[in-house]
């Protein structure tokens, strides 16, 4: 668990119920649902459907959080892995968006409402600036919104930066 400064899109992405185990109830977006050909543990993001599943068990079950993930033109696919694991992380904005917005500070403390990383970040490996993380702006979720991250409700980052470990699998998809 670190704290930090994280050089990541802005405005990015990304429940178990199964076993006695209860998630939070401050979500109720989370449900737990079949998804079959990946392994317990991995991260399954479906872009078009603007929804991150977190796989559990061994019988097809997974959690599906909804998620915000990129514009057109930003949205990627792959697989990478969890890198690190930040909570409350200050932000520092990419040469990309700086561009964009030239006003933007060159870090946005942790905790300021402007902050697009929320509560808690997961950057990803890959070569790419990218993220799973929380958001300040909970009326994204389920948009094409971000920069190429994967954009969840704070309560959701928490429940799943909980459940997984520096190298998970993610797997995105378009």
């Amino acid at each position: 668990m670190n704290r930090g400064s994280l050089r990541v899109p802005s405005l990015g992405i990304i429940a178990f119920l199964s076993l006695g185990i209860m998630a939070p109830s401050s979500s109720k977006a989370r449900d737990v649902v079949h998804l079959s050909g990946y392994s317990a543990g991995t991260i399954v993001v479906k872009t078009s459907q603007r929804r991150l599943y977190y796989v559990v068990g061994s019988d097809d079950k997974a959690i599906r959080y909804p998620v915000g993930v990129g514009r057109a033109g930003m949205a990627w696919s792959g697989t990478a892995y969890i890198q690190g694991k930040y909570l409350k992380p200050a932000w520092s904005p990419p040469d990309m968006i700086k561009r964009e917005n030239p006003r933007i500070p060159n870090v946005i403390p942790s905790g300021s409402s402007a902050n697009p990383m929320g509560a808690a970040a997961m950057t990803l490996s890959g070569g790419g600036e990218y993220a799973i993380h929380g958001t300040n702006n909970p009326a994204s979720i389920g948009r094409f919104v971000s920069h190429g991250c994967i954009r969840m409700y704070n309560s959701d980052i928490m429940d799943l930066y909980e459940r997984v470990s520096l190298g998970t699998k993610v797997v995105v998809l378009p």
